[in-house]
């Protein structure tokens, strides 16, 4: 396979502080020889853990991004022993366009694993990561929200597993991030996901849903700073007392957990992130949009369970994920 053209204009293995750039070559009408320089931070103390925080592999989700620039601009290394590599726009041209899929390619990130070195920049951004960063890795944490198009209780997320043993780590982790909710998370598309890439080398993984609707709220700010801060002690990285605090667990048992409108038109939500549902209860009502006079559409649970996740934009299209619901469970 060939080499991946990114280059670092960090060393990996240097102690001390470094701010620098994942150098992408990348050539354009109007740079030739241009390059995209996507944000680095590595902080290193000696031998240790290593642990790769990323945010912003979609780049309309901001908690993530604005809790590792002040971890990046905070962080020393004698806080810590070991390694710490922070990566707050890893899908940087998406970041910088507001979109959640890059303006260069078209190509979502989060679908885009083990990706190519010599495919689109996405891709190629994916593979320097699947290659790179996670073989030095031993915890990886990969912020997210909501973006433009959906809205989520604030939760910390592991997956179910193929062994036991991992299962338990990740799942630890995760609770050790002490979101207000710790998930274990259902996909509906997996496939070509960082996740999955993280998990299939053994890695603990954690992920994040902190809110939506294209924006960040000073509460769910906090809740990544927190948790990421947890996560550096927890896994040995840092000294200190992690901050806890009551957490809801939750699952997602099964596909029926997952809503999608048959029409598009105007939303009516009839339920709040966060209330409780029984099956056949209405979640919302899609309204036409191309006549008046006649009744809306109701979108019923599908299950019994807590609204987790919703559809944020005022219209939908035939297709569109408007609700998930999630199971909680007692610990």
């Amino acid at each position: 396979m060939r080499d991946n053209p990114i280059s670092p204009t960090v060393d990996f293995t240097k102690d001390g502080a470094q701010h620098g750039h994942l150098r992408l070559p990348y050539s354009r009408n109007d740079s030739a020889w241009g390059s995209i320089p996507i944000p680095v931070s590595v902080i290193r103390n000696g031998n240790g853990p290593v642990a790769l925080f990323t945010g912003a592999i979609h780049g309309d989700e901001y908690e993530g991004p604005l809790a590792l620039t002040h971890l990046a601009q905070s962080l020393r290394p004698e806080q810590i022993a070991g390694t710490v590599i922070i990566i707050p726009f890893l899908n940087y041209p998406a970041f910088l366009a507001g979109t959640r899929v890059s303006p260069l390619d078209q190509v979502n990130m989060n679908r885009a694993f083990p990706g190519a070195p010599d495919g689109s920049p996405t891709q190629k951004i994916a593979d320097y990561v699947q290659r790179s960063l996670l073989p030095m890795a031993d915890l990886v944490l990969d912020f997210h929200s909501g973006g433009k198009t959906l809205d989520f209780l604030p939760f910390a997320a592991s997956h179910v597993l193929e062994t036991a043993e991992h299962q338990a780590r990740c799942r630890a982790a995760r609770d050790a991030f002490n979101a207000p909710f710790s998930m274990e998370m259902r996909e509906i598309d997996a496939l070509g996901m960082y996740d999955e890439a993280a998990e299939a080398l053994g890695k603990t993984f954690v992920t994040t849903e902190l809110g939506g609707q294209g924006a960040a709220t000073p509460g769910t700010v906090a809740i990544a700073r927190k948790g990421a801060r947890n996560l550096l002690i927890h896994s040995g990285i840092m000294d200190g007392q992690m901050d806890m605090a009551p957490s809801r667990t939750l699952t997602q048992p099964d596909d029926a957990c997952f809503h999608f409108s048959p029409e598009s038109g105007l939303i009516e939500f009839t339920r709040t992130l966060g209330d409780a549902v029984r099956q056949g209860d209405t979640l919302a009502q899609i309204w036409p949009t191309g006549h008046t006079g006649r009744a809306p559409l109701a979108i019923a649970a599908q299950r019994d369970g807590l609204l987790t996740a919703r559809h944020h934009p005022g219209l939908v299209q035939a297709g569109d994920c408007i609700a998930v619901l999630a199971v909680e469970t007692l610990t």
